[in-house]
């Protein structure tokens, strides 16, 4: 891609959180460039840095060349789609109008790449993890069919909740996963919240995060998946079966997990950890500009990873793994970290797109 024409970028709902994190990892991007800002009308007409003044919610500055820029209103799709060759989405609203709104965007022939939940079930929809189901990408010529475009589709990545023990677990898929119980303990920017923010989170948990539990029993089985033979669905694998429960804890940012698993074939220790020390993926050969090299990393320490100094392991986009012991109920059980709002939000995104555009399903409009 070196010295190549930019890909033109637009960011819907780009006032929010995760909004702000892609304005902040497309600020120096080699291949992206943000063309357009879109948000609510109450923003509309605002540069960016009004929009977002009192609720930016990072240390850094608000980057320079977004600053200036003009919020558009993200139901004026036609005039937001002019200005792009995709877009990435991450809107606050009901899963019924979010995906009439992304397929209102994929209708335009301005590819979609979203951080919402709406479609991420769809048989059509790809959910990527870039390292893991790359190929879930050929299902994007059934979902053009099915909405009558020739570029544009929508793609998903999955909830930040699983992107710590799914990249563990999936090295290990060929010994037979059989059963995974697992407890995410889950930061409050997931939530779109900060301390300022939400001041009921500290010295407290909060065992409930509505709608968390479901998708974590059932997204990774979408994503360790296959197409169908005539490439017009993604089948969910039948196993592991898969008992989680989520909690939310007083931390910024990163969502651990612990997790118990059994195996039909049971490998040794020996063997799990080769594998998480030698899992190379098509993000890494691609050499994928969001991609962590090491993808995933096994700390030998007793008391690690722990969230504040690990959840930024490779930029926010790898994922590190301890505490690797045998079970009393299960064969083995293991803790993981990753970055939710980097990994597990819109670093995820921008990762899938590089991969999208790697691969030709994301091309420049005439």
């Amino acid at each position: 891609m070196c010295g190549m024409e930019k890909y033109r970028v637009g960011i819907i709902g780009a006032t929010g959180m995760v909004g702000q994190r892609f304005v902040s990892l497309l600020e120096n991007h080699p291949w992206f460039e943000i063309t357009a800002l879109a948000a609510s009308g109450r923003s509309a007409g605002k540069p960016y840095e009004e929009a977002v003044a009192g609720r930016w919610a990072f240390s850094w500055p608000i980057p320079e060349k977004a600053a200036k820029l003009p919020v558009m209103d993200a139901a004026d799709v036609e005039a937001v789609a002019a200005k792009c060759d995709f877009v990435f989405c991450a809107v606050a609203m009901d899963k019924a109008a979010t995906r009439a709104l992304e397929e209102s965007y994929a209708k335009t022939e301005t590819p979609v790449v979203s951080n919402n939940s709406a479609c991420r079930l769809l048989p059509d929809v790809p959910m990527l993890i870039p390292e893991i189901n790359a190929e879930h990408a050929e299902i994007i010529a059934a979902q053009r069919k099915r909405l009558g475009t020739q570029r544009g589709f929508i793609a998903v990545k999955p909830n930040c909740s699983i992107q710590s023990y799914v990249p563990a677990l999936t090295p290990l898929r060929d010994f037979g996963l059989k059963a995974i119980s697992v407890c995410t303990y889950q930061a409050i920017s997931g939530a779109g919240k900060t301390f300022e923010r939400w001041p009921e989170i500290l010295d407290n948990v909060i065992p409930y995060i509505g709608g968390e539990e479901e998708k974590s029993e059932q997204e990774p089985l979408k994503i360790w998946g296959h197409l169908n033979d005539d490439k017009t669905e993604i089948l969910k694998a039948e196993k592991p079966v898969i008992s989680a429960q989520c909690l939310r804890v007083p931390v910024s940012d990163g969502h651990m997990a612990a997790v118990s698993v059994s195996f039909e074939r049971k490998p040794t220790m020996d063997e799990m950890l080769e594998r998480w020390a030698n899992w190379h993926t098509p993000a890494q050969e691609l050499q994928l500009p969001s991609a962590p090299s090491p993808f995933l990393k096994y700390m030998q320490e007793p008391d690690r990873p722990q969230t504040r100094l690990d959840r930024d392991f490779e930029r926010g986009m790898g994922v590190t793994i301890g505490r690797l012991r045998t079970d009393s109920l299960f064969d083995y059980r293991f803790v993981c970290l990753s970055h939710n709002t980097l990994r597990g939000a819109a670093g995820g995104g921008v990762l899938s797109a590089e991969l999208l555009c790697a691969k030709g399903y994301i091309t420049r409009k005439e």
